[in-house]
This record gives structure tokens, sequence and C-alpha cells, in this order.
């Protein structure tokens, strides 16, 4: 094994049963002998020196194209072995805080996230086959921080409690709000909102696929009316509106544009509307995006330190009304989605090929260790304009989440009394 990768190795596995193959045959063994075993393979000198040099790229590229093999384990066991060890201390190698610097200096030009390259981002991940997003997610497809209540719910029941928690949050006291979903996705949220709250719904979003599905979804709850969901940028979108949300989207915003999209919320925003931001960020001081994620993932993506929220917050006239930090729920919804794409792998090869699957194992893998033991969080930001705008206490939170589940179950048992009534018909 090459030099360089010997010392990183030393330094990284203090604990654990790791054997290395490298290309010539060789086995080396690390950690203290302890825990489950693990062995990888590998398959290239290339890939050797590639994984030496820049392991926050070249491990996960590495992986992806078969230059390394799981031998024994698999490579979430392989991610959480090292980030227990203390993976960001391993990165503090010169050679590795160079890299991290000559990141930072171009980190402008990859985050410059105009209306054009905003829309190629999106359409790189979100306009993927909607059949590979059905492999791994709830029913209502929510791709986001699911909220656990219980600590054993299931992936649908959590998303629907994400759902009722924000919707709580944004105060619907009077029905027909007119209601901005920034970044819709395939529409769940806001059809929950014109369902539940009898909310007057414009989502955006830049994703065709999404697009499709929303406005399918609409039709077919007959909450057409209710629920309008568009092509279009948020930076060209029209107000005001009483209720803002925006779930999953300010990743893709890019720090150079914080205050510009602060800006326009607030223009959009009425002057006795609330506002929920739905992100996820840091619980440190700032850092680069992880390199592989960035580069194959989510290119222009950033995840923010609620300094870097706040600090945008603060010049665009918005005032922060309550900040809730969703701890470990995002590194359990990834843990379902990670098992449930393990699962139906052989259907998402059918799909796409071996390399994707590698790709999206990597992925998914690296995104949970990262809320499991790095510093990555969900942020639940909540903005006004007027102090006065809600209620001096949190209980509403809670009263119009408990409102919300009776409406729910009422819903629920109507849909399935309807669906007897339709089986019945037909026989």
């Amino acid at each position: 094994m090459n030099r360089i990768l010997s010392t990183y190795l030393t330094h990284l596995f203090r604990f654990g049963n790791l054997t290395v193959t490298d290309p010539d045959g060789t086995t080396s063994r690390w950690g203290d002998g302890t825990g489950k075993p693990l062995h990888i393979r590998f398959n290239s000198k290339a890939a050797e020196w590639g994984v030496a040099i820049n392991p926050g790229l070249k491990f996960g590229e590495a992986y992806m194209n078969g230059g390394v093999d799981m031998v024994e384990g698999s490579i979430f066991d392989l991610l959480s072995l090292a980030f227990r060890n203390g993976g960001n201390d391993a990165t503090s190698e010169p050679w590795m805080r160079a890299i991290g610097r000559m990141r930072l200096l171009y980190r402008r030009y990859i985050q410059n996230n105009t209306p054009q390259r905003a829309r190629a981002n999106v359409h790189h991940h979100y306009d993927l086959s909607s059949q590979l997003y059905d492999l791994f997610l709830d029913t209502d497809r929510q791709y986001s921080c699911a909220y656990f209540e219980e600590p054993n719910a299931s992936l649908d029941r959590a998303q629907l409690a994400k759902k009722r928690h924000i919707a709580a949050k944004l105060f619907f006291d009077r029905p027909d709000l007119r209601t901005l979903d920034v970044g819709c996705g395939w529409g769940g949220l806001g059809l929950y909102l014109a369902q539940h709250l009898n909310a007057k719904v414009t989502g955006v979003t830049l994703s065709d696929e999404q697009l499709a599905i929303a406005q399918r979804r609409a039709v077919d709850a007959g909450l057409a009316e209710r629920a309008d969901f568009r092509l279009e940028d948020y930076r060209d979108t029209q107000g005001p509106f009483d209720r803002i949300v925006s779930v999953g989207m300010f990743e893709h915003v890019g720090l150079d544009f914080y205050e510009d999209y602060f800006g326009q919320c607030a223009r959009l925003l009425d002057d006795d509307g609330v506002m929920l931001l739905h992100t996820i960020g840091r619980i440190e001081e700032p850092a680069n995006t992880n390199a592989f994620i960035g580069k194959y993932i989510f290119p222009g993506g950033y995840l923010p330190s609620l300094s870097q929220v706040t600090k945008a917050t603060e010049r665009s006239g918005l005032i922060v009304t309550d900040v809730e930090i969703l701890r470990l729920h995002y590194a359990e919804t990834l843990r379902h989605w990670r098992e449930r794409f393990e699962a139906r792998r052989e259907e998402a090869k059918a799909i796409y090929d071996e390399r994707f699957c590698r790709m999206w194992e990597f992925y998914l893998a690296a995104s949970e260790t990262a809320f499991r033991w790095q510093d990555l969080v969900v942020f639940q930001v909540q903005l006004t304009k007027k102090l006065e705008s809600l209620p001096i206490t949190r209980d509403y939170i809670y009263e119009t989440e408990t409102r919300l589940r009776q409406k729910e179950q009422a819903a629920s048992r109507t849909e399935g009394l309807e669906s007897w009534r339709d089986r019945n018909a037909a026989e």
C-alpha cells in the first residue's frame, strides 16, 4: 500500500476491524480488532492513489466506478466506522486542508446559481426517472427530512407528521390564505395545505417531472382549483402571499444568493404574513459541501450554518420568530430510504445501471452517516414581518397539530368508505 494512504488510515481508524487489500493483493489491517469485520479491496493503483490524495471525492468515485469493492460488510458499515472514529479529524492532513482551501476559492463559481444554472442543477437530480423515487420514498413522495414523533414510526407516518408540524407553524387562522410553496416537489405538502387547511396554494418548481406529477395529483384529488403548480423560478414569482413555505429548497440557493432569496420572500410576504423555512444546516462553523455530493448528486448545493441564515434574514426586513433544530430526524429518514433502496436495488439497476446504483448507495450512506456522526441537522426557521403576527406562546402549534390529526383521521375514514363502496359497486 502506498505510504500516503497508510498514514491516512493509521490516523483515521483508532478502533474497529478493517482489512484492506491493495491492487497487488497485499492485505493490511486497521483498528483495534473490535466490532464487525469489514474488508475493502482496491482494484487499481489509480483508485488507491486517488483515495490517498483526495479521499473526500475520490473514495466515492472509486466505489461508484468499481475501483473499490466491499469484500465484507457494506459501504454504510465502512462510512459509519470512519465517522465514528472522527472522520473529520483525519482530513486535517496538510494536503487535505490545501484541497479544502482550493475548493473554497472556486465555491463562488460552483454555487453561482443564476436562473439558468439553477434550472440545470434541478434537472440533474429531480428530473431522474419517477420510477426511481417510487423505489425508496414514502407514498406521498416527500423527499426531505421526516418528523419522527415516535422512534419506531413508519416512514409514511413520519412524513405525514412533518407536513402537520410545518402546517401548524404556519398558523392558518382562517381559510383561503394565499400560500406560496417555494420548491414544491411533487406537490405533497401543497395538497395537504389545500385539503386540510383550505389554503389557496401556488407551488413553484424548476423540475418538469415534479411539475407533471404535482399537477396530475391536484386534479386527481379534486384540488386543482386550490392548488396551482407552476414551472417557475421563485425570483419571477409575483405576490403577495399570506403564507410562504419552503422545504428542502434552500440548500440549492447558494450562499451568495441568500440576501436575494430572503429579500424576494420579504417582498412576496404580506405584512401580516408568516413564513416557514425548512432546510438542512450545520451546527458547526461554515464548511464546504461534501465533494462527492456536490459533484454527482446536488451540483450547486450548499448547507449553511445557522449564523449564515440569520445574518441574511436580518438584512431583509424579516423577523426570526422561532427556530427548531431537528436532530437525528434526517438520519432516521435516510435509514428508511437506504434500506428501501437496498431492498429494491435490482429494480433500480434495471432503470439505470450498476454504476448508478453504486453512486446512489454511496450518496444515501454518506448522507445518513453525516447526520448521525457529523455536524448536519435540519433547521425550521419561522419568520414574520411583525412581532404581533403570531400568538406569544407556542401552544398554538400543538393545538393545531391535534386538530389536524383529527382531520386526517376523518379524511382517512371517508377515503376508506369510498373505496369500499367502489369495490362493491364493481362487484
